[in-house]
Order: structure tokens, then sequence, then C-alpha cells
């Protein structure tokens, strides 16, 4: 009886974390409903367009790999912060000469770092397991790299603003945030798939028009500038607007003392 009123307890205490925490609530209903939606949109594609895989082998690889370009941008901004704020280690580096701007720095560049080892190691397996090398893109794969790059850099920079703003009870941001772009993106799928109302709100990401530079070069080999043109806009918008948030959110935690009281 001892045994099981020590496990009610606990098994208590992780249900009032999550009904007190509503990002926590959010996640458990999240995470099926976008594979849901996510796959929905493909299988839709592949029914409809069953030899469009034969027109440009390797198109699926290439989506995957500049996917995880973002994808690693982001958690290699976010996850390098979260660290810095599990360890209760935020007062103590703000305690040195140390300012917001030069931190935001630091945290992009092991971004890149860490995309560059992970997508480059996936890119190089490629070529001798699946006889596809992505380097086949040629120069445009260095915008679409870098696109995504940075977007991914400004979502983890939003998402770390509200970590900071709200706890780490928002943490799962971190996952919801980039998993909520995915089914808009147009990754595996054109955007022309998409409900009419759910395109206007796809084209405004910078990922939508990477995704489909790369299927025009693929398919029909042709570079389209004005779809980079447009990646490249938005990109400086959603750079500013998350550095914005991130900063706001500092000096905000640093006026009310917060710095040296994250993760209590």
């Amino acid at each position: 009886m001892s045994s099981l009123r020590r496990i009610n307890a606990m098994a208590l205490r992780y249900i009032y974390l999550v009904r007190g925490s509503w990002p926590r609530i959010l996640e458990l209903f999240y995470w099926p409903a976008v594979q849901l939606v996510l796959w929905g949109f493909i299988t839709q594609f592949f029914v409809t367009n069953s030899s469009w895989l034969m027109q440009a082998s390797g198109v699926l690889m290439a989506a995957v790999m500049l996917w995880d370009v973002m994808f690693r941008g982001h958690l290699g901004v976010s996850l390098a912060f979260f660290e810095e704020m599990y360890s209760r280690n935020l007062g103590h580096l703000f305690a040195s000469p140390l300012r917001p701007w030069e931190l935001v720095s630091a945290l992009l560049l092991i971004s890149l770092i860490r995309t560059l080892i992970g997508v480059g190691g996936a890119a190089l397996l490629a070529i001798p397991l699946f006889d596809y090398s992505i380097f086949g893109l040629g120069l445009p794969l260095l915008g679409f790299f870098t696109n995504l790059l940075v977007m991914g850099w400004a979502i983890g920079l939003l998402v770390s603003g509200l970590v900071l703003r709200y706890g780490l009870g928002a943490e799962s941001f971190a996952w919801v945030s980039i998993f909520a772009i995915a089914p808009l993106s147009g990754i595996y799928y054109p955007v022309s798939v998409l409900p009419d109302w759910l395109q206007a709100v796809a084209w405004a990401l910078p990922s939508s028009h990477i995704f489909e530079g790369m299927r025009a070069v693929m398919f029909d080999q042709v570079f389209r500038a004005d779809h980079m043109i447009q990646a490249v806009m938005l990109n400086i918008l959603l750079l500013t607007a998350g550095a914005g948030v991130f900063l706001k959110a500092f000096n905000s935690a640093r006026r009310r003392g917060l710095l040296l009281r994250i993760g209590e």
C-alpha cells in the first residue's frame, strides 16, 4: 500500500505539471495531428501523380536533406540556449562583459557548425548508399542551404525568446514550431496540393519558395530567381523579428531579475 501511495503521488505530480502548462497540453494532441496532416497531403499528391518520382530521381532525398538544414539550424540555436537555462548559467554569463548580441552570434555560429556536420555527413553517405549526390544541384544549392539555415535561426531565436519569457514549460515550442511549418512548406509535394486558403499562408514562408525552387531545378533544369528573391526578403523579416523577440525577452528578464531564477 505504501508503494501504491508513492506511485500515485508521483503520477499526480506529473498530472499537475501537465495540467498547469498549456504548452504541454497542446503537445499531447499536436504530434498525431501533424503526422496525419503531413502524410495525408503526401498520399493525396502521390495518388494523383503516380509518375512524379520517375521524372527526377532523388527528389525526395534532396527534400529530406534540405529540410534537415532548417531543422538542425533551428535546434542548433534553441537547444544550445536551453542548455544554458538547464544549468542556470545565464546569470553567470551576463555577470561577465558578455552582451546579448554576442550570445546570439555565438548561438548562430554553433548552429552553423552543427548543421554542416550533420547534413554534410548525410549528403556524403547518400552517395555510396543510394548513388545520389545533392551537390548535383549546383550553385543553387548554396542559396537553398543559406535560406533554410537562416529561417531555422529565426525560428530558434523566436522560440528561445518565448522560453526566456515564459519559462521551460514552453520549451516544447522548439518542436511544435518547426513541425507546424512542415505541412505548409511543400517539402515532399508542391504547394498547389494544399487547399486554396492554405496556399496563401504557405507562400508567406521562405521554405515554400525554396522547395518549389528546388523542384524547378530538378524537374525543369530551371533556376527560379523569383522564388529565391522572395525567400531572401521573407527571411530578412523573419530573422529581424526573431532577434527582436529574443532581445526584448532578454531585457525584460534582466530587468525583472529572472536570469538568476530561470528553471526554478
